[in-house]
């Protein structure tokens, strides 16, 4: 009895470990998606990845998908791509809940809350990467 359940156990962490993993990108990006961030990128030019936001230069949001995160400042676009995705997020069931501690700024390695704002129920969660940040020449 006790081998079946290890067999069990392994065989459920293993299952949601194929489920957490990321596939690096290879997700499919919609019609719309893809416009939207052509658009939002068309002729800018890409930068070195920066590692925080200050939270000054992220109050515009804009949700292109569950992989990709735009936010504006003026003059430069910062595209956000979530370790793994941020499910859900792209559909627009869930509303991005971020939290600053100390300096406000948005960072690499930051946790945020996904939250269905009619119920006030949490909708998981997701990590922030690196910020590319778009310019024009």
């Amino acid at each position: 009895m006790r081998r079946f359940t290890a067999a069990l156990f392994i065989a459920g962490f293993a299952g949601l470990a194929a489920s957490c993993s990321t596939s690096n990108g290879q997700e499919t990006r919609s019609p719309k998606a893809q416009r939207e961030l052509a658009d939002a990128l068309a002729g800018r030019t890409a930068g070195p990845p920066v590692r925080c936001l200050p939270s000054y230069r992220s109050r515009q949001m804009q949700v292109i998908d569950d992989w990709t995160i735009i936010f504006r400042d003026g003059k430069t676009v910062y595209v956000q791509n979530p370790r793994g995705g941020c499910r859900g997020l792209g559909s627009g069931a869930y509303t991005l809940v971020t939290k600053t501690y100390g300096i406000a700024q948005q960072c690499d390695g930051d946790l945020n809350q996904l939250v269905d704002l009619r119920t006030g129920m949490m909708g998981g969660s997701c990590v922030f990467g690196p910020f590319t940040p778009y310019t024009k020449p």
